[in-house]
């Protein structure tokens, strides 16, 4: 099938490679403009921008579909399907049109929980002992199509950002079993369920802030969900930030919320029930180091707290 791609970050990039290395022919990549990156905040394409130049296709690097310019060209591709992978911007209904067989989405969720725009990082958030990658037809209605595909993936420890790797991966060749079915006639869609309906905002910085206050699993997944972006983090005495990386809760029952315990090689920070065991950690204004590393350096009393309630860290 002759195949129009929508997709923006690493999350993408397997479905499009798949795509690219099988008898399909991928006509159009669609992609969001080059953003500012890394600590020099130069401009860099995305990650589909990089796979496409690399394999020659024509790239069309757009922030909207809405354009009269934008949606003559696309007709003019004569695409049979469009498929999209974490594009970052809708699919107004003419272009949705334009495919003989319509436009495919792989969704990171169980849907129809959690849709919208982070729908692993609150699967994390929320405690969910497992998700689902699932590929749709995309309609008007946001993530709201029938489900051609659905694959169970169970949560573990993993953060935001490994899960979602690791199913991107997986679900590559999950779309292109779907582009597979929709081409010989033997796929078939079943409506989304009217029950369980659940919506994944963008997480935001304050969503990253762990305040000890509440139990170590609850800041845990807080933590998980937030890594790598948009972070995780806390503040010391004086209000000055800290970053943290994954941590490990264990259960203690002998310190107060935020209360530090300091040893030679660990540091361990007391929650509402149960403990986390710092892993990585990153000063304001310095490198990510090992917990233990940075009380070497910051020596803290044995009075320190970190945290607190959130309205107090702003």
């Amino acid at each position: 099938m002759r195949i129009i791609f929508a997709g923006t970050p690493e999350a993408a990039v397997p479905t499009l490679r798949a795509l690219l290395s099988s008898s399909h022919e991928v006509a159009l990549v669609i992609t969001r403009p080059p953003a500012r990156r890394g600590r020099g905040k130069t401009m860099h394409p995305s990650p589909v921008a990089e796979v496409a130049a690399q394999a020659g296709v024509e790239l069309l690097e757009t922030t909207t579909l809405k354009t009269p310019e934008i949606g003559e060209r696309l007709a003019e591709v004569g695409a049979d399907l469009g498929v999209v992978v974490a594009y970052g911007g809708l699919v107004p209904p003419a272009v949705l049109a334009m495919p003989t067989h319509g436009w495919v989405n792989l969704h990171f969720s169980d849907l129809p929980r959690w849709r919208g725009a982070a729908p692993v990082q609150w699967a994390i958030r929320e405690g969910d002992p497992t998700t689902a990658s699932c590929v749709f037809t995309l309609e008007e209605g946001l993530d709201t199509g029938d489900v051609y595909s659905r694959v169970e993936v169970p949560i573990g420890r993993e953060s935001a950002g490994e899960l979602l790797t690791s199913m991107a991966q997986a679900g590559a060749g999950q779309v292109l079993a779907v582009v597979d079915a929709l081409e010989d006639g033997s796929a078939t869609a079943i409506p989304q369920r009217t029950e369980g309906i659940t919506h994944a905002r963008r997480l935001e910085h304050a969503d990253g802030y762990v305040s000890f206050t509440h139990d170590a699993a609850h800041e845990d997944r807080v933590i998980r969900s937030v890594t790598p972006n948009p972070g995780a983090y806390t503040v010391l005495p004086g209000r000055a930030r800290m970053k943290l990386g994954v941590a490990t809760p264990v259960e203690r029952d002998d310190l107060e919320p935020g209360q530090l315990e300091v040893t030679k090689k660990q540091v361990t920070v007391g929650c509402a029930r149960g403990a986390l065991v710092l892993g990585q950690v990153a000063p304001a204004g310095k490198s990510w180091m090992d917990a233990a590393a940075w009380a070497r350096g910051a020596r803290p009393d044995a009075g320190m707290r970190l945290g607190g309630e959130l309205e107090d860290a702003r």
